[in-house]
Parts: structure tokens; sequence; C-alpha cells
């Protein structure tokens, strides 16, 4: 729904002097969902070691690094894609330069690596290759040298590619703005040309930005370049919050779909009855006409015609379902035909809610709690692979399917690290999710972690084992001083206290004290912690009966003492 960034590209490789080259350099310009959702990628490599060896490096890098970046998952923020890609690039090098070469650094190279997706940019560099930045007329450089200087005129390579089993990458991002120049180049030509030399030869209007970098390449081997010589240039001609116009358009393109009645055919399909309708949403039950297998419509609601951000986050669900591939999540379906309307398609899931379970089993056996946790921890992990939050997780949002079966729904809150870094001019300002079970810090307003998910998945335990909530709902409960621990053994005495305090420990207000995964919480949930043993609850709590008994003996005792003090009195 977003307009793309716009950029100019060119680049030039040289051998120079050399028999050989072994740099190498890359640039790709998607189009489409692909340069919206992933960006633009150039990539200059500079093998080191021997001749074949060094080409055979800075050429993996560059082609490696292109495809498997863009192989990675759209929901992946940038950062997230490039340093995963760069890690496994080196592990590759560095174990097949281990098999085949006996020389050191035989198949290493240098890489710097530049992604322009929305209105930023995002940097990976390993070495002596650099990235430069023209903005309104100044040079700035964006890399450093990964060097050790040994002498006046002695420096050694102090990084690469394949020289480690494990590789340190230099990340860095800034904000774009328009006409800004990117320059990335390798020591065969920032180390012969001087700054200003580059500047001018790369603002040179005269030419095309590919002739320009050719001009830098044939200019370096001119001043003596002893390398390979390797340039691009990229410009930035357009980005995305310069055509809020586009965006409107697109955004609003299909209209709203009618209301829909039992029998009614629409879009290939034909409705069966009404499931569910709000003031938001409404949800029918449907025949798809051509794979003859019922699924389930959800359309918006005609109240919000005008309100882009509730737009915006109806197709956001939509594309968060398309995502997402799991047993334990409910799956969006691709539609029949091209769509005329803004709508989308689910299977069909004949059950109940969690929530309607939880009132139907008000004492339920520990094992099928422990059972139906596990399964939303598959269903979150599927959210947790592809650097998604879901933000919503709630009794309500899970469903289980006539065989027990859980799959979560409800994909309007999910926080996605890719779709962040995208430019919108909508704004949505609402904290996302549902009070009673929304992470303090969330509220507070720090962005979403897989720990605001365990927050939420402890207090659905928590709720599966009492019915209630652990923390009273009146209050400011954003102050953690307020946030006062209800024991789940006093509303359920079959709860153990140790799984009580793991479940404590789950919806800690503070997210430091609370559990880092959510297979360490699913241990303690099954398994005794002996931590939880060091400080034993108040036997009042412990055990309520054994407690009072005691007490009312003591008040016996203490009676029979006073009669006795009166009897000795008179």
């Amino acid at each position: 729904m977003r307009q793309n960034i716009i950029v100019k590209a060119g680049q030039c490789s040289h051998a120079g002097i050399k028999p050989s080259n072994q740099d190498c350099c890359g640039i790709r310009i998607p189009e489409g969902s692909v340069l919206e959702y992933k960006g633009i990628v150039a990539v200059v490599a500079d093998g080191v070691g021997s001749s074949a060896a060094g080409r055979e490096a800075s050429e993996h890098c560059v082609k490696s690094f292109i495809s498997d970046y863009y192989s990675s998952p759209d929901s992946w923020a940038a950062r997230r894609s490039g340093e995963t890609v760069t890690k496994a690039l080196n592990s590759w090098l560095y174990n097949q330069g281990q098999k085949l070469y006996e020389e050191e650094l035989s198949l290493a190279s240098t890489l710097s690596a530049l992604v322009l997706k929305s209105t930023t940019a995002y940097l990976f560099h390993v070495g002596d290759t650099r990235i430069q930045l023209i903005r309104q007329g100044v040079l700035k450089p964006l890399t450093r040298d990964h060097h050790i200087i040994a002498g006046p005129k002695k420096r050694y390579l102090a990084r690469a590619m394949g020289a480690d089993s494990q590789v340190n990458v230099d990340y860095y991002q800034l904000d774009l703005q328009p006409l800004d120049i990117f320059i990335l180049t390798t020591d065969g030509v920032h180390e012969s040309l001087s700054p200003l030399e580059l500047k001018e030869l790369a603002l040179d209007e005269g030419n095309n930005l590919e002739e320009r970098a050719r001009r830098i390449v044939a200019q370096a081997v001119e001043r003596g370049s002893q390398d390979n010589t390797t340039c691009q240039i990229l410009q930035i001609e357009s980005l995305p919050n310069e055509q809020d116009e586009a965006f409107y358009e697109k955004l609003t393109a299909l209209p709203f779909p009618p209301p829909l009645k039992a029998g009614d055919r629409f879009e290939g399909y034909e409705i069966i009855k009404e499931l569910h309708a709000s003031s938001k949403v409404q949800v029918y039950l449907a025949q798809d006409l051509e794979q003859k297998k019922k699924v389930v419509i959800k359309t918006p609601s005609i109240n919000y015609e005008d309100d882009l951000a509730y737009i915006q986050r109806f197709t956001h669900e939509e594309w968060v379902g398309k995502a997402l591939s799991s047993p334990r999540v409910l799956k969006v379906l691709a539609p029949s035909k091209r769509k005329n309307f803004l709508y989308y398609v689910t299977d069909y899931v004949e059950g109940e809610t969690l929530a309607q379970w939880i009132l139907d089993h008000p004492l339920p056996p520990l094992q099928r709690v422990r059972e139906f946790t596990a399964q939303i921890i598959e269903g979150l992990r599927a959210f947790q692979r592809r650097e998604m939050v879901h933000q919503d997780l709630k009794p309500e949002n899970i469903l289980l399917d006539a065989q027990g079966q859980i799959k979560l729904i409800d994909f309007g809150c999910v926080f996605v690290a890719g779709l962040q870094e995208l430019y919108s001019p909508v704004e949505d300002s609402r904290i996302q999710g549902t009070e009673d079970y929304i992470a303090p810090e969330v509220q507070e307003g720090f962005a979403p972690t897989y720990q605001a998910d365990l927050y939420a998945l402890g207090v659905t335990v928590y709720e599966m084992l009492t019915g209630k909530m652990p923390y009273p709902p009146k209050g400011d409960l954003r102050l953690p001083g307020k946030r006062e621990y209800r024991p789940a053994r006093l509303s359920n005495p079959l709860v153990p206290i140790w799984m009580d305090e793991t479940i404590k420990k789950a919806v800690c207000p503070q997210p430091q004290y609370r559990y880092e995964s959510f297979s360490e919480f699913f241990f303690d949930l099954n398994n005794p912690n002996p931590a939880f043993f060091k400080h034993q609850a108040p036997l009042m709590e412990r055990d309520p009966l054994t407690f009072w008994k005691g007490f009312a003996l003591l008040l016996f005792l203490l009676n029979v003492l006073w009669i006795f003090l009166l009897a000795q009195g008179k």
C-alpha cells in the first residue's frame, strides 16, 4: 500500500594494472512489493589471498548477499536480514577455505553492503572497502577501514569475511534525503584519489551515473593505482514521504463490500451465514464455489470507510496472515479471483474459543493446561521466527477445534519489525492489544518484544487455571508498586506453589525479571524449580485449612487459660 523509493545507479569494476580482477560488485533494484518490503541493495567486495580464491570469495560475497537478503522474510527488519546473511556468508567462506586451501585467509574478502529501504539506509561493513555519502555538496565517510597499523608504511587488514569462524560486522543506519549520493569503492580507488577528486567526479552532471563510475575507475588507474579498481554510485531521486497523495489513493483503491446475507454470491463465494458482527467488522461463513469448501470471509465495517488508520490495520491483518505458516496459526487464504472489494478470507475452524473453554472448565486438569500452553507457544514461535509480536494474545483470540487443537487468530495488532521500517503518513497512536493482557512496558510506550507476548501468555495460563486475572482490575496497573500478584492457588487449590511461582515470574511487571524465552517458562511450568522453594509462602496461603485449624486451637487454649486465671482470682 506504500509508495516506493526511486534511485538511479551506476557501477564499474576493472582489473587495473593487475592480470585479474579480484574485486566484485552488484546492485539490484527490484520492482513492486519486493522494492517496497526489501528495498535496493548494492554490494562491493575485494578478495583477499591467491588470485583464484580471492575472486571466488568476492563473487560469493556479492552474489550470495544479494540473493540471500532477498530470500529472507519480508517481515524481518533490514538489520536482522543483513546480519543473518553476512554471518552465514562468513561461515561458508571460512569452512570452505579450511577444506580447499592451505593458505591462511585463502578464501577471504572484504564486504560493504548498502540497503536502501523506504526512507532509511542500512550499512553492513567488514574490511577496507568503503561507503561514503555526498549530501549537500559535502563528502562524508560512513565506514571505517579495519586496519592494523604496523609502521609508517605498513598496515594489515584486521578484519575480513572468511578470516575466522566468527565475524564482527559494523552496522550503521541513517535517514535518507532527496539527492543523497552514495559511493561504494574498493581500496584501489579511494587510496588513489583524494576525497575532493572523488566528490567532483561523482557530482559531474555532464555524465550519467554509469559514466561517472567509469571515469572514477579510469582516473584511479591514471593516478597510479596498484590494485583492482571498483566504484558504485547510487543517487536518491525520490522518497516515499514525498508521495503522500499517491499513498492515500493506493490505500483506498478498493471499496468496502456491501452488507451480505445468506444466499448472496460474492467474489466467487456463497454466503452461508453471518458468524459475527460488530461496529468494526463483519465475519461470514461462506462456501468457496470453485474449491467446494467452507471458508470465513472478514469484511470491514462501513463505519470506518473514511478512517485511513483503520483501513491500514485491516490490510495489515491480511498481510500478516499470509506471511505466517503454522498449524497453530489461522491460515489466511489467497482469494479465488481478483478482488474488487476490501476483505480477506481464512480457513474455517469449527470449534470454540479458549475463553468459552475456560468458562466450561472452572478447575481444569493441570496437564490439560500444559498441553494448551505448549500449542500456544508453538504458535507464538511462528510469529517469533518472522520477527513479529502478536500483541493481542488472549483467550478470545485462541481457537480450539473439534480435536482440541489450538489456532491463534486476530492479527490486527501484530508488530512486524520489517514493516516498522516503512514510511506511512497514516498515524495510529493507540496502544495495541487488550488492557489486562498488555505488558506494562508496552503501556508505557516501549516497543513490544517477545517478552510482551510471554507476559500475555502468563496471564492466559493464569486465567485457564483460575478464570480470573493475576492482578486487581482497579488502579493504574502501569505502576509496579500497585501491582500485587494474587496467587493462583487461592482460587485453585490444585495449583502447586512452584507452578504458581512460575506464572508469577512470567507476569512480572518488570520485563528484566521475566523469563527470557518461552521454552524456559514452559520447562518450569512442568518441572519444580528449586529456586521457588527458597522463600516459602505464608502457611495461610500454602495450607489454609491447617492454618485455620491451628488458629482455632490457639484461641481455644487462650480461652482455657483465661478461664483458669479467672478461677484463680476468685
